[in-house]
């Protein structure tokens, strides 16, 4: 490769998927058998259990599912948790069928990957992914159960994502909309970075978000409700709505909860069927929704400063470079959604240790802190002000754990990236130097292993 100096063979090695299953599979519904095909792609054990995703789409098929394994390879990597890459999908369109129908669909899928030893706590880890959500994650938990009697103690941790009730974490639904927010705060924190023109200070910043979706919709709302940032435009699958000083997401979300979509909110200009929401001049865009959303057909009338990949590959190879001659930054997909996979991980870590994050330490930092107030107050004659004093005497629960470790992990892998382009500017982008990073570590771990 042209920046890394890696023995001969290893890069070929490393690009390869190690196995692609395809499963087919009926299930009698509706009184008839319905056929359902659906892959399991392992790009990378050079770390196990392998991790990944589980999408359900009509338009799925195993060279995307490759793709996408092999990409969460390059991600687990990056961020430096414990996983090897995988990726799952199923070509099924869950608008098509009822809950009922979906769950016992669900439930086949499982069985075909469990016999195949496709799921399990030390082998391979599924997560949602587009198309499914925390239910179809126990759904698949139980069935794992229901499958592996033998397996019933670490069974919980076979699958991310899932319901609080049935083991998930605080803060994993939301983890991939709060990495983008860490993300964007890391880079313009960085002293390094070109910035923005109006400063590093997300306040009163344009935002204008490609995608409502779960990811989308967190990051909008923690920019706004927690930066201050204006999200002056949301576009979705049926048009954009746009408001030049900030649309309410909250609001907007339940709007779209009850209608079934975001076109209409009375708080903002609907532009129905129009899909150039991405166009509209911002100071972030942050496109995510699917792949390939930025073109060469529309990447002449991006008009942004800062582009963040909150989706897996919105931009093509083409239209990055047409991008970066318009001097647009553009943070990596690589990096910026990563924060789903490293929350995940520290469920499959709660699984396995059997142990609520905080359960152990919360109150002795409570004692702790309560005893630094009192002093405090002591040493000065003053009262602890009352409106800091609840927080600064919490313990921290789980999800006041879980933010400040994805924080930790996002800031961290930001010094990396930037340390790096720092030390070898002739990678001369952010994308790059994430590539590097992330495929040195992982011919690291194959030299180490001998393979």
């Amino acid at each position: 490769m042209e920046f890394l100096d890696l023995p001969e063979g290893l890069a070929e090695r490393i690009i390869q998927c190690n196995s692609t299953y395809t499963v087919r599979f009926g299930v009698r519904l509706r009184g008839r058998m319905y056929s359902f095909v659906g892959w399991r792609s392992v790009h990378s054990e050079h770390c196990e259990p392998v991790k990944g995703g589980i999408r359900f789409t009509p338009d799925a098929d195993a060279e995307e599912v490759e793709a996408l394994a092999a990409l969460m390879t390059l991600k687990c990597a990056l961020v430096d948790v414990p996983f090897g890459g995988s990726k799952g999908a199923l070509r099924i369109d869950p608008r098509e069928w009822t809950p009922q129908e979906l769950e016992r669909i669900t439930r086949r899928f499982t069985q075909e990957l469990s016999k195949r030893g496709l799921i399990g706590p030390g082998l391979n880890v599924p997560a949602p992914d587009v198309g499914t959500s925390e239910r179809e994650m126990a759904w698949m938990v139980d069935e794992f159960r229901r499958a592996n009697p033998m397996d019933v103690i670490n069974a919980r941790a076979c699958v991310t994502g899932k319901p609080l009730s049935k083991g998930g974490i605080a803060g994993r639904t939301e983890a991939t909309g709060r990495g983008v927010q860490f993300a964007i705060r890391s880079y313009l924190q960085d002293p390094r970075t070109a910035g923005l023109k109006q400063g590093r200070d997300l306040k009163w910043i344009s935002v204008a978000v490609q995608g409502f979706g779960n990811v989308g919709y967190h990051a909008a709302k923690f920019l706004s409700e927690d930066d201050g940032a204006l999200i002056t435009v949301v576009s979705e699958r049926d048009g954009y709505v746009a408001h030049p000083e900030g649309l309410p997401i909250e609001a907007l979300k339940r709007h779209q909860l009850r209608t079934g979509s975001i076109l209409g909110f009375p708080d903002a200009e609907s532009f129905d069927g129009d899909m150039t929401g991405l166009e509209r001049p911002c100071d972030i865009l942050i496109p995510a929704a699917m792949e390939e959303a930025i073109h060469v057909g529309n990447a002449e009338r991006i008009q942004t400063q800062l582009i963040v990949e909150a989706a897996n590959g919105p931009i093509t190879y083409e239209a990055d470079k047409m991008l970066r001659s318009q001097g647009i930054t553009i943070l990596p997909d690589l990096y910026v959604n990563a924060g789903g996979v490293v929350v995940s991980y520290f469920e499959w870590v709660k699984n396995l240790t059997h142990i609520p994050f905080g359960l152990m330490e919360r109150r002795r930092r409570e004692r702790r802190n309560q005893t630094i107030a009192t002093a405090l107050e002591r040493m000065t004659g003053k009262t602890f002000p009352a409106d800091m004093r609840d927080d600064f005497l919490e313990g921290g629960a789980e999800i006041d754990l879980v933010r400040s470790g994805l924080e930790d992990v996002m800031r961290s892998t930001w010094a990396r990236i930037a340390n790096l382009l720092e030390e070898q500017p002739e990678l001369n982008d952010y994308r790059t130097a994430a590539y590097v990073a992330s495929i040195g570590q992982i011919a690291g771990a194959y030299e180490a292993i001998g393979i």
